[in-house]
């Protein structure tokens, strides 16, 4: 009976070894995938570089850009810029901290005939006047909140605007004419600009913006304009 015992013991025992010998040679199955994989977290930190586009409308006056004699005559203008930009930022939880700064071609435009005025009374005939934004620059500070790819944000800083003017006097009145020396003249304007936008990252390196911003040199009476613009950065991460 022993005997008996003794030898089904030693089958089994051997069978054991043989099964773990042989499982250990056969190819192992791969873990199963997880259900939901974890998604990983955007960044806004870098240095970018960008495009940006758009239009504006505002209003500008000719004869102060030359002299400021006369009284103040606003002429609207409206036109599209186009142009470069250069940032860096950093990202601390949902708050992203930032500066950026480009300069624009501008093509702003406008045209109106009117009679120039010293402390109310006209002087001369009326004048036919040109008044133009053909560049702009702007160094701002950011500030925003990151709700992953989206970012909202305002911002605020320097503007500096290339305004040029012309006019052709009507009968009466001529170049040289109180203090004007020319018909025509340039006056790089600095001031302010403040704004607000979103952006969106289409991927980590890659982002749209839409942006309003608001310029206006040294003096609201002279020049100030509204701008709807759109933008594509390309940000190197890290800093």
């Amino acid at each position: 009976m022993l005997r008996h015992t003794s030898a089904i013991i030693g089958a089994a025992a051997l069978i054991g070894l043989v099964q773990n010998a042989v499982a250990a040679d056969l190819p192992q199955r791969p873990a199963a995938a997880p259900l939901f994989a974890p998604t990983p977290v955007y960044n806004w930190t870098g240095i970018y570089f960008g495009i940006n586009g758009g239009g504006g409308w505002g209003r500008q006056d000719p004869l102060n850009l030359i002299t400021n004699r006369f009284d103040g005559e606003s002429i609207d203008f409206s036109g599209g810029v186009f142009g470069g930009t250069a940032g860096a930022q950093i990202q601390s939880g949902h708050v992203v901290l930032g500066f950026e700064a480009d300069l624009d071609w501008a093509g702003y435009k406008g045209s109106a005939t009117f009679v120039p005025t010293v402390a109310g009374v006209p002087i001369g005939g009326p004048v036919n006047a040109e008044t133009k934004i053909d560049w702009e620059a702007t160094a701002r500070a950011r500030i925003g909140y990151a709700q992953n790819n989206w970012l909202f944000y305002a911002t605020g800083g320097l503007a500096v605007l290339g305004a040029k003017t012309s006019f052709a006097p009507g009968l009466g009145f001529t170049c040289g004419t109180f203090g004007i020396a020319n018909c025509s003249g340039t006056n790089k304007q600095v001031g302010a600009v403040v704004g607000a936008g979103v952006e969106y990252g289409i991927t980590q390196n890659v982002s749209a913006k839409l942006e309003y911003l608001y310029l206006t040199g040294a003096s609201l009476d002279i020049s100030h304009h509204s701008e709807i613009r759109a933008g594509l950065n390309y940000r190197f991460g890290g800093l």
